[in-house]
């Protein structure tokens, strides 16, 4: 049986978004694991928690690995390009770990991987930004370093989520609320890879840049975000 504990801290690191009209109440699960049934999980966890008006907020990682969706390090032989490229790259981790970044090679070829260096250094020097991250696009962005992953998936690459529009449809049919599917991170990024309808996503994404999921041991893979002085529906397409 499900242990369902609130957390329900705000995230104090950043500025509240919306001017403190937004309520992020992130809920305790046990740990989610393959071949688990997501909506059956989240349904339980927010019975009682979510109301008709919330956006039920579920971290990409946890349902990527109830998908089966991962890859353990060890079985990665990273090749030379990719020990080379991630001894200089940035602090995300799918490029500073030669195992996450083999498996960006292995998907685009090196030789895309090596021109989007070099027009990253291009870039650089004439004063662009994130030129690499934009050339390969979402092969990079589905792809999770295995540093940022809970126990026992600490060393684990966790690979994008399938067909999240499908997964958000569905919890949101078994709870009752809104239903988003997301990718957040303590760099302040936060993106919606599928939701149910009518969720304002744009809304849902600047709501969780303050990560309320939390990227350590906190086992709150699932946040319930809800509209309070702003009205009820404030994620919800139809707000005003």
């Amino acid at each position: 049986m499900l242990e369902v504990v609130v957390v329900g801290r705000p995230c104090l690191r950043r500025r509240p978004p919306f001017g403190g009209d937004v309520v992020a109440i992130p809920v305790r699960t046990p740990l989610i694991g393959r071949g688990d049934d997501v909506a059956r999980v989240v349904a339980s966890a927010v019975a009682g928690i979510a109301r008709a008006n919330d956006v039920v907020c579920v971290s990409e990682t946890a349902v990527a690995i109830a998908q089966g969706r991962m890859i353990a390090a060890e079985t990665i032989r990273p090749s030379r390009l990719a020990y080379f490229m991630s001894r200089y790259a940035s602090a995300l981790a799918t490029m500073n770990q030669p195992e996450s970044l083999q498996l960006v090679i292995d998907e685009v070829g090196a030789p895309k991987v090596v021109w989007a260096a070099f027009a990253q250094v291009a870039g650089r020097l004439l004063g662009q930004r994130g030129v690499f991250y934009r050339i390969l696009g979402e092969t990079i962005a589905t792809i999770d370093g295995y540093t940022g992953t809970l126990p026992p998936f600490e060393r684990t690459i966790v690979l994008g989520p399938e067909n999240p529009e499908g997964v958000a449809a569905e919890i949101a049919a078994k709870t009752g609320a809104g239903a988003a599917i997301v990718d957040v991170n303590d760099l302040g990024a936060a993106k919606v890879l599928g939701a149910s309808a009518n969720v304002a996503r744009a809304r849902v994404g600047d709501a969780l840049r303050s990560n309320p999921h939390g990227n350590g041991d906190e086992q709150t893979p699932i946040v319930v975000l809800r509209g309070r002085s702003a009205g009820a529906k404030f994620f919800l397409e139809s707000a005003a």
